[in-house]
């Protein structure tokens, strides 16, 4: 399980290889496309920028997994969205958009988690790791 230092590293290498390409390369990784995800703090009240991949797409909706590698304890962009759910997000490239995260229940989440694991099955690796269960969160667009 990676340390909050080595996430933190990995997010900034990720944003500066997106800054100093002009956005032309790092909107793909491990097969999957990546988002920048945009939550506000829920203690400091400071909007914090997270690099993730989604292995699911819905429509408009995008997928992302709030696994950590298999981490005991939710990841902090998880908590954060927790707080308040209104999200900012990057993807392919776009955005900002405006979108509302809720977590995936019940048969809604078992389907989702299928496709996953049919595409992506080290999620389930992640999941045997940890004794939680692993959110799955949608972000669906904010219509005006």
């Amino acid at each position: 399980m990676p340390s909050d230092f080595a996430m933190k590293a990995m997010n900034t290498f990720h944003k500066s290889l997106l800054t100093v390409t002009f956005g032309k390369v790092g909107w793909r990784a491990g097969g999957m496309p990546v988002l920048k995800l945009r939550t506000k703090g829920r203690k400091s009240g400071v909007m914090r920028e997270s690099m993730l991949t989604s292995p699911v797409q819905l429509g408009d909706s995008i997928v992302v997994v709030a696994s950590r590698g298999g981490d005991p304890v939710h990841p902090a962009w998880y908590l954060n969205l927790e707080a308040d759910p209104n999200v900012e997000v990057v993807y392919k490239g776009k955005g900002p958009m405006p979108m509302k995260a809720r977590v995936a229940e019940g048969t809604e989440r078992e389907e989702i988690w299928q496709q996953i694991l049919a595409h992506k099955p080290h999620y389930g690796g992640y999941q045997k790791k940890t004794e939680r269960q692993i959110p799955l969160v949608v972000l669906d667009p904010v219509r005006n």
